[in-house]
């Protein structure tokens, strides 16, 4: 008998979707409402919030909820949670509109996905909290730059959704339900997430292979939302993962699914919050590498994984597994971090994202001990292609 799966975060996997006649009903209603077009960062959340995945949240933030996650990193009940997720307006815009109405919530194209029970409007310090959960004020951290130039009031209330915000990777877009149901269906009761925005190389592969050493499975879950300019496409990032599980993994203990979240760039806190989605999902247990959600040098190497000390066991609800700096030493035959390999750095296959790119784009593969060649000639093909830019950095954790 499998044991049963974790508990979501607060105890209950959150819907707010709207589905069948009353999908329908919404979406009429939705035309004769006042329309707020959501950034492309809130839509990711919106779905989220719909399907689950942060539960215990059903809806954009309110003053009192904003508050105690920007100062205290938990929700008003006690909950932890790391990041705020909210919905911005203008000035104008947030005139214009009455607590307790409904609006209608809407993406670029002006087209309706949603309705927001609009329980308040609020101002909000955008500079406080850029410090307290970014860590910086610098515009040139691009968290903090999507920060600054969203509106200048916050809205916060309950949302439904009745059309879905994207149908990208629709075979790989599975909700925390979904997820759930495909481990159970599989027998796992124990899973391990796998937070990346990047292609998986040979040091993500030997941490993830480690972690699944303990563990019923992998949920391989990389992130499609919004990324920073440089960071490799999600399309050709999925080829690369379709590859490299095709050639090196059992397939009966991996899924690959993605997660519609943005990239926030938050370094620590972003690893917490990456961690709790990840429980929604269904996963008992988290990687968090080196330089987890790191951009720049605004956090230290290790540092997303010191956060996770601020918080008891039962607060999380999951097993956070840290790992090191990892790479493939020439001494000792095989892949190693610096817990289990005594030989001098130059013993150590390393290359710089600079060294990547230059070779990727001259059509020359890093060596097998980086990178598998099936994933190399994903990225040279890409490059050759489309001018994607190779990743910027070899062989750091998850994010």
């Amino acid at each position: 008998m499998t044991e049963a799966l974790i508990a979501p975060h607060g105890g209950k996997l959150i819907n707010r979707e709207a589905a069948g006649d009353e999908a329908t009903s919404l979406q009429e209603k939705a035309k004769s409402l006042p329309l707020l077009r959501l950034t492309s960062r809130a839509l990711s959340d919106l779905e989220l919030i719909a399907n689950g995945g942060l539960s215990p949240l059903e809806g954009f933030m309110t003053q009192a909820q904003y508050r105690s996650v920007v100062e205290e990193m938990h929700l008003p009940n006690g909950d932890v949670w790391s990041l705020p997720v909210t919905a911005a307006a203008s000035r104008e815009d947030a005139d214009s509109y009455k607590d307790g109405q409904q609006i209608a919530l809407a993406g670029e194209s002006g087209e309706p996905l949603a309705l927001l029970d609009l329980e308040e409007r609020f101002d909000y310090d955008k500079q406080a909290e850029a410090e307290q959960v970014y860590r910086t004020t610098e515009d040139a951290h691009p968290g903090v730059a999507a920060l600054y130039a969203q509106g200048e009031v916050l809205l916060g209330g309950k949302v439904t959704v009745f059309r879905q915000p994207s149908e990208a990777f629709a075979e790989y877009r599975l909700t925390p339900a979904q997820t759930r149901a495909a481990f159970t269906e599989r027998g796992w009761s124990t899973v391990v997430g796998f937070q990346t925005r990047n292609p998986v190389h040979r040091a993500h592969e030997y941490i993830q292979k480690t972690a699944m050493e303990i563990v019923d499975g992998l949920l391989l879950h990389p992130l499609v939302g919004d990324t920073k300019e440089g960071d490799i496409p999600p399309d050709v990032r999925m080829k690369c993962y379709q590859v490299l599980l095709d050639g090196y993994y059992p397939s009966d203990r991996v899924l690959l699914s993605v997660l519609p979240a943005a990239m926030r760039y938050a370094g620590p806190r972003e690893a917490i919050f990456h961690a709790l989605v990840r429980k929604n999902y269904g996963c008992s247990h988290f990687i968090v590498g080196r330089d987890h959600a790191g951009v720049g040098s605004y956090y230290g190497t290790y540092d997303a994984q010191k956060i996770f000390e601020e918080f008891t066991p039962e607060e999380l609800g999951m097993t956070p597994l840290f790992f090191e700096h990892s790479f493939f030493c020439r001494s000792c035959q095989g892949m190693a971090s610096s817990k289990t390999c005594p030989h001098d750095a130059d013993q150590r296959v390393f290359l710089s994202g600079t060294k990547v790119r230059e070779m990727l784009a001259a059509g020359e593969a890093p060596p097998p001990e980086f990178s598998r060649p099936e994933v190399a000639q994903v990225l040279i093909d890409s490059m050759r292609g489309n001018e994607v830019k190779a990743p910027a950095g070899g062989s750091g954790g998850g994010a």
